[in-house]
């Protein structure tokens, strides 16, 4: 086997590894973080809110299942570069159409092997997520670094509209057909509209500079809100049609950074996480049932709520607002993270994490038939929905699955 040609990653505290090129060679910058995961590498790869961002894989062994045609979560690889310890020299799986070096090459992601992953990760882990740069043309570190300080930062990055869908486009019902829902994409992924789909909902996926009326023109029994990345405090637009939303009162569903944008829309801030959640085992807590679900997780700021500093508990209480009474329906049991809001007047709900999760785990699926309850309800007059449980009790239940 032919020697690999060297690369060095430098962050911007002047930490430096040297390693081999992975992929593309070339030189990239972007946010560092880590995603702990030990499966879906390729889901991580093609999923739009990893946009600008170097990833680090804190599994040891990546690409022995090789890549495939079924498992994108997007058109694309939107990572800006690939970090892994020791990349599969042989692609292994009945699935694989082709090796995850190739496919970075191919798509001109720059990536390092060989380099101690842990201690990356444990540096990130104790400093925070910050800028990277790596290299495979560049072999003097404090070059590199100083085009590393130049790159722009994660905080005030407003990258929603660079992923977003260009045109609109349609996911069909499976079966009968029993809901319209109207998607804002501010960088969906692919399992959104099929776990709808499932459900008998049939999803129109809008571009995110889409207005109220664009969504209302689709028929939508109901609006939702995807993840995404940058930072939610740049995004007026799709805050304001978060508003317009909840002033119809048209059932809204978000997700992740659909989540950040409605607690902007109620007027609640947000803020930066030292390093954010990535990686498919964080433990959530639905106050609703009492559960700890493990969910899927991909972001690196959080809805900041009155009462509540970051890192602190958060109230089990209602929390006024314009469009009502709120309540925090979830919570992060590593860090006490807002990871879920639910409006008690109007019918309105997101969690932070991804209960989509493509490849895994899937414990938090039940949201979706929270969510087609939530639509089903809305058509009853008050009495009928008292009966039919569409107040606080309705929206809390959901199908537990």
């Amino acid at each position: 086997m032919a020697k690999r040609r060297s690369a060095i990653l430098v962050l911007e505290d002047g930490r430096t590894f040297h390693g081999e090129a992975y992929g593309s060679v070339g030189e990239t910058f972007g946010e560092a973080v880590f995603n702990t995961g030990m499966t879906g590498y390729q889901e991580t790869l093609t999923d739009p809110s990893y946009h600008r961002q170097v990833v680090v894989q804190t599994a040891p062994h990546i690409g022995n299942t090789g890549v495939n045609t079924e498992d994108d979560e997007s058109t694309r690889l939107w990572v800006a570069g690939y970090v892994v310890r020791d990349p599969a020299r042989v692609a292994s799986n009945w699935r694989a159409t082709g090796s995850l070096e190739d496919r970075l090459g191919t798509e001109g992601v720059v990536g390092i092997s060989g380099i101690d992953t842990r201690a990356l990760t444990r540096h990130l882990r104790e400093r925070g997520a910050m800028r990277v740069g790596v290299s495979s043309v560049e072999d003097d570190p404090r070059a590199l670094l100083a085009r590393v300080r130049e790159a722009p930062q994660m905080v005030g990055a407003d990258l929603s509209a660079e992923v977003s869908t260009a045109e609109p486009y349609v996911v069909e019902a499976e079966g009968a057909h029993r809901f319209t829902v109207a998607a804002l994409d501010l960088g969906i992924k692919r399992n959104v509209p099929r776990r709808l789909a499932a459900r008998g909902v049939t999803t129109h996926v809008l571009p995110a500079h889409s207005t109220i009326e664009d969504l209302l023109a689709t028929g939508a029994d109901a609006v939702f809100f995807s993840p995404g990345p940058g930072d939610p405090a740049t995004a007026d637009g799709p805050a304001a049609l978060a508003r317009e939303v909840l002033r119809r009162q048209v059932p809204l569903f978000g997700i992740c950074f659909g989540s950040q944008i409605l607690g902007r829309a109620l007027g609640f801030g947000t803020y930066k996480l030292g390093y954010g959640h990535r990686g498919i085992n964080q433990p959530v807590l639905d106050r609703v049932t009492g559960k700890v679900e493990v969910t899927s997780h991909n972001h690196g700021f959080a809805v900041q709520v009155p009462g509540a500093a970051p890192g602190a508990v958060v109230p089990d209480q209602v929390i006024e607002t314009e469009f009502g009474g709120v309540e925090v329906s979830h919570v992060c049991l590593n860090d006490n993270v807002v990871e879920g809001l639910r409006a008690r007047d109007v019918p309105a709900f997101t969690v932070q994490y991804h209960p989509e999760a493509a490849a895994g785990p899937h414990d938090a699926d039940y949201l979706f038939d929270r969510f087609a309850e939530l639509i089903e309800g809305r058509g009853l007059d008050r009495k009928q929905s008292a009966g039919r449980g569409l107040d606080r009790n309705h929206i809390e239940g959901g199908t537990n699955a």
